[in-house]
């Protein structure tokens, strides 16, 4: 690419001086101030062609990383690296986005999703997935962060692609191949918080609010002064997804640690710009938004004062799930400790609605408006990167669960009325943990993030013999998918479940039945049978130890989780910790 001068500007409104240090011989070369608080090159100053290794040095000091960098082949403490977005032959020019329409998102960590942890390698498993049904890809975040490996959510240049998984040409490769293959692509971003290590943002201008912390360190400036170019910032940055990568979607992680208080919310601006982005692309482009917040504010449309996202993750569904296939209540999974909040989920979205949370020491949430959000706007899982890797041992439902339970769960979350999501490897039972893992180079970090870690779980009562060193390479290592297993025993059989019912959903009209008014739930709280009816369908699920009969009225068997699952007498006859999926006559 040729370093013309519109190429190199940078932000920095309190710096009195900010030079280019760029090409071989690496001299200084004076940035001119512009508007806002902006620095740019000098139309008459000359750089050599092609790629260049290149920093800022900011009032003098040592040069910095771009904050809008494309490439730290070196790290995130080197010099930035140029890239060509536009050198790339896009071959995608047939697909067509579903946009978020109820179909499966199968949600992966690029570094443990195969033994090579890049994007090439996990473009080589696309075929896989869309052999398996799912419609989106969901990719943890990619963006640079320090050290060799990390779950993603430590990043500090949020416009560059880790290098370790191949850097930015390679994630042009990937979303290329899964539009190949019939998949969208949903990108993870993270805009609330910075990472602990290579962030010289605050060096260049007041991108942070000391003093003002959430769970993770200084909050994004979002609503003090200067926080108009700190906004754009983050806009120009998930635009950047859409026009140069051909992202489809963007999860934003943890929109409840935002902290702003301005009249129009980031996520609305957020919302406006990528529906105008996808207006000028003439393709689907939607938002998900991880949010614990329980207000349909989020989704609901921008004329009626919300904020007019595509969709949000339902941690209540999860709950749910987890609690009466586990019988697991500490923490807050208490409050779900029933039949009644999975059958309050299941037609309602949220369980807490405005109802008191033990968690919280509270109330919390508020009723979703069914006239205006409708189901496939709650994104839903039964296992997810946080679910998992947050645990102490980072244990997936597969270490305690036989088949049957996962295959339980599986029906419930794929025969839901939301948008089901599935974890990396879940499909087939996988036995690998997904731990917690970072690989932070310097040591006083490491050792405090895995004291901290340690100290955390100790509290809660856990065994420390059972929670991994994060900073031990063994615990990246035993995180990365075994992909030998879903080939063998209950693995295949759960595997082939996957298949079936994805397949089923896309089949068959109401199990894609966006409308909450259309789901109703029966249960018995003793007996512990629940029965969702979607439509002429109905999911029947044994919770029980022993076999029950469930019915009459059920004609015609779609699918079912075990052998022994039979018509019998208008009814079904259902063993021991099984479901079936049923036509009603």
């Amino acid at each position: 690419m040729s370093a013309e001068a519109r190429d190199f500007a940078v932000w920095a409104p309190e710096a009195g001086r900010v030079d280019l240090v760029a090409g071989p011989d690496a001299r200084p070369v004076p940035l001119g101030r512009a508007d806002q608080g902006w620095w740019r090159l000098p139309a008459a100053a000359q750089l050599p062609a092609g790629e260049l290794d290149y920093g800022y040095s900011v009032d003098g000091g040592a040069p910095l990383p771009d904050p809008r960098s494309r490439r730290q082949p070196s790290g995130v403490h080197r010099l930035s690296r140029t890239f060509n977005p536009s050198a790339h032959r896009w071959q995608d020019g047939s697909w067509r986005s579903p946009g978020l329409n109820g179909g499966a998102i199968y949600e992966l960590h690029v570094g443990t999703f195969t033994p090579e942890g890049t994007l090439d390698a996990a473009a080589g498993k696309l075929e896989y997935l869309a052999g398996l049904g799912v419609d989106f890809v969901e990719l943890l975040p990619v963006n640079a962060f320090n050290g060799t490996h990390n779950w993603g959510y430590d990043g500090v240049l949020w416009y560059a692609v880790q290098e370790q998984y191949g850097g930015p040409a390679a994630y042009q490769r990937f979303v290329d191949t899964a539009h190949r293959h019939g998949l969208g692509v949903i990108q993870d971003v993270v805009y609330n918080h910075l990472g602990p290590s290579g962030n010289y943002l605050p060096q260049f201008g007041p991108y942070l609010k000391p003093g003002d912390a959430n769970t993770w360190g200084d909050s994004v400036n979002l609503d003090g002064p200067c926080s108009d170019q700190v906004r754009q910032y983050i806009v120009d940055n998930a635009l950047m997804w859409f026009r140069d990568y051909h992202v489809d979607g963007l999860r934003l992680d943890a929109v409840h640690a935002f902290r702003d208080e301005r009249a129009v919310h980031l996520l609305e601006e957020l919302a406006t710009a990528t529906d105008a982005c996808a207006a000028e692309l003439g393709k689907p482009l939607f938002l998900v938004a991880e949010s614990d917040l329980n207000n349909p504010r989020l989704l609901e449309s921008r004329t009626v004062n919300g904020y007019g996202l595509a969709g949000q993750w339902s941690d209540d569904f999860h709950h749910a799930v987890h609690v009466n296939l586990t019988g697991e209540t500490s923490g807050y999974y208490a409050d779900f400790d029933s039949l009644g909040a999975l059958a309050k989920v299941l037609t309602g979205g949220f369980f807490h609605d405005g109802s008191y949370s033990s968690f919280r020491g509270r109330h919390h949430g508020r009723p979703i408006d069914k006239a205006r959000v409708n189901a496939h706007q709650l994104v839903v899982c039964t296992q997810n990167h946080d679910q998992i890797g947050n645990r102490a041992a980072g244990d997936r439902l597969s270490a305690t669960l036989g088949y049957g339970p996962l295959a339980m769960a599986a029906v419930l979350n794929l025969a839901s009325p939301f948008t089901p999501m599935l974890f990396m490897g879940e499909e087939f039972g996988a036995s690998t943990p997904w731990q917690f893992f970072t690989s932070h180079p310097e040591p006083e970090l490491g050792e405090a993030t895995a004291k901290g870690r340690l100290r955390e779980f100790t509290r809660m009562g856990w065994d420390p013999s059972v929670v991994p060193d994060p900073q031990d390479p063994a615990t990246f290592t035993r995180s990365k998918l075994d992909w030998s297993e879903a080939g063998k025993g209950d693995h295949a059989r759960l595997l082939a479940l996957y298949r079936e019912l994805i397949a089923l959903r896309k089949k068959i009209p109401d199990l894609r039945n966006p409308d909450f008014g259309a789901a109703t739930v029966d249960f018995d709280e003793d007996a512990r049978w629940l029965a969702l009816h979607r439509g002429t369908v109905t999911v029947a699920v044994n919770f029980c130890t022993a076999a029950q009969d469930l019915g009459p009225g059920i004609g015609e068997l779609l699918l079912a989780t075990d052998d022994g699952i039979q018509l019998k007498d208008g009814g079904v006859h259902l063993p021991a910790g099984s479901a079936a999926i049923l036509r009603r006559q």
